[in-house]
Order: C-alpha cells, then structure tokens, then sequence
C-alpha cells in the first residue's frame, strides 16, 4: 500500500477513496449526528439548524462528515505536492490523513472542529505564500479574516491567532504594519457580524463571544485511546528526524513550510487546554500537521518492509478499533 501511494497516478485518488471507505465504513454501519461539543459557536449553530431543517437523518451527517475528511485529505495532499514538501509527488499525505483521523472515534462525525481543519489547511497554505507574494499586505490581510472565522465556528479556535503571529515571525520581516493588517483581519468577521445581529436586534456578546475555561488533558480513558495517542505519535517523531535530517537540502520556502507546520502543531496542542468537554474532539487539529510529518516518516524510512510494516499495524489496530470496539 505504501507501494502504490509513494507514486503519483491519477488512478490513486480512486484507491484512496476506496482506501478512506475501508477504514470508516463502520461509520455507515451505525450513523451518528453531529457531535455538540462545549466550544461550538455562532455560525457552526447556524449551520446544524439549517442542516436539520431539510433532514435529521444520522446517516447524512456521517456522509457529510466522509465527504469533509476525504476532501481535506485530498486537498491536503494536493498543497503539499504543489510547494513540494517531499522530494516527489506522493498521495502520502492523503494516505495519513484518512488513516490518524481513524484513530479516534469523534475524530470521524460531523462536528466543529472538523469544519475548522478545512479553513485550517486554507491558513496554512496561504502563509506559505506569503514569503515571495507581490502583495502581502492583502494575502495577510486575507488570512487574518480566515483566522478570525476559526473562532466563530468553534470557540477554542482563538488560540490560532498566536499562529498567525508566529508565522508572521517565521516568514516575513518584522514590520508593525503587516501586523495591524493581520489583526484587523481578524476582526473584520466580527464587526460585520455584530453589525449583522445589532440590525437584526439580537446583540448578545454571549451569542459569538462565549467564556472560555482552562483545563489540563484529558487522560486516555482506554487502551485504544492510548494506543491511538501512541500511533500518532511514533510515525511523527521519525518523520521529524527525517525531515530535520533532510532540511539542509530543501529550498528555503520549503523550509519554511515544515517551521509553519511545526509551529501549528504546537499551537492545536494548546487547543487541548481550553474548553476540552468530555471526548477528544477538540485534539482534531492536530491532525492537519501530524498527518504531513506522518507522510515524511513513510516517505523517507529506508527499505520497503519497515515503512510497510508500520503503515499495516497502525491499519490493522483502525480497523480492530472500528469494526469490534465501536461496532
């Protein structure tokens, strides 16, 4: 399977479609409804409403939750062939997406989170350009309007405006009013949406502004969740090792990619700490950078059994945890 996924053929986003209903058929099986959880905000509520005014059927939102994780997947492998992460275009990425989103249950139904790590793959893509873009106050100011969106789908989300910081950092000379452009992007979609609810005469902070708690992590509550927590983490820090190991050789916008993917990684973490609720829910951002190091891991492991080997165990353990624990 690393195999054929190592090669970029058109007929691969077939195998991986076929490869994603694999793993989350049992989502299919036994439909669930979305999953509220304590963080979700204005507009994710505005949007389940619309939803479940044409249906309420649990069936349509585990397609819908499919069709979002397929997508992302897609569009994830997509950016990083088109900024060349790797060496040679892959479906890797794509690969590991659908597979760690298999390593826990809530990562798989329709939910808050899951509509943030498709603007989130946006974000990141776009502050990969905006080292050489000609005009980088707009780009700037275009992303700071989508980090100011995270926040209003799913609460905790907040946390990505330290993102755009750092990356501003990482990427582009320190200058004070690249600075105020991204934090009046920010804000656009909250003027217009207090704008929106003042002239509609229901102004309520509490409506898009909600209190946000602090809490340390949740423990795994189960051996799969552990095992789950293990097989994210071990193909990540070989991928990293690679990936530091092959940093020297790579263009430096490349090299700034990988820093802006570590950096988001170690900011979804921060997302664990507020308003975590009751599930792992809220740990689903940290997918979108963990699943880029976990393509790096099969992409550069020497030999053809260990790669294989690591890719089949993390596989059989999805396919153990769906069809008998959650079945």
């Amino acid at each position: 399977m690393i195999g054929i996924f190592k090669q970029k053929n058109p007929g691969n986003a077939l195998v991986l479609l076929i490869y994603a209903l694999a793993l989350k058929f049992p989502f299919f099986m036994h439909p669930e409804k979305h999953l509220v959880n304590e963080g979700d905000n204005y507009i994710f509520k505005i949007i389940v409403k619309f939803l479940e005014s044409f249906t309420t059927n649990p069936l349509f939102f585990s397609f819908l939750a499919f069709l979002l994780l397929f997508k992302q997947a897609v569009l994830l492998n997509r950016i990083g062939n088109s900024i060349r992460l790797l060496p040679k275009s892959n479906f890797l990425i794509g690969m590991s997406y659908i597979l760690i989103t298999s390593l826990v249950h809530e990562w798989n139904l329709f939910s808050a989170p899951l509509l943030v790590n498709s603007i989130l793959i946006w974000i990141w893509y776009r502050l990969s350009n905006v080292y050489n873009h000609t005009s980088p106050k707009t780009a700037i100011f275009n992303v700071g309007m989508l980090v100011g969106v995270l926040p209003l789908i799913y609460s905790p989300a907040v946390v990505f405006l330290l993102f755009l910081m750092f990356a501003l950092i990482l990427t582009r000379p320190v200058r004070i009013t690249e600075w105020l452009v991204a934090l009046l992007g920010f804000t656009t979609p909250y003027y217009f949406l207090f704008v929106v609810l003042f002239l509609a005469n229901q102004w309520s902070w509490q409506k898009v502004i909600p209190e946000i708690s602090f809490h340390l992590p949740k423990l795994p509550a189960s051996l799969w969740i552990t095992g789950g927590i293990a097989f994210m983490v071990i193909p990540f820090l070989i991928g990293a090792f690679y990936v530091q190991t092959n940093l020297g050789k790579m263009l430096i916008q490349m090299r700034k990619s990988w820093s802006l993917l570590l950096m988001l990684l170690i900011v979804s973490i921060l997302i664990i700490l507020l308003n975590p609720g009751n599930n792992y829910l809220h740990w689903l951002p940290v997918v979108v950078p963990l699943s880029i190091f976990h393509a790096a891991a099969y992409y550069y492991l020497p030999g053809r059994w260990f790669p294989s080997l690591l890719h089949w165990v993390i596989f059989t353990f999805v396919i153990m945890l769906n069809y008998t624990v959650h079945s």
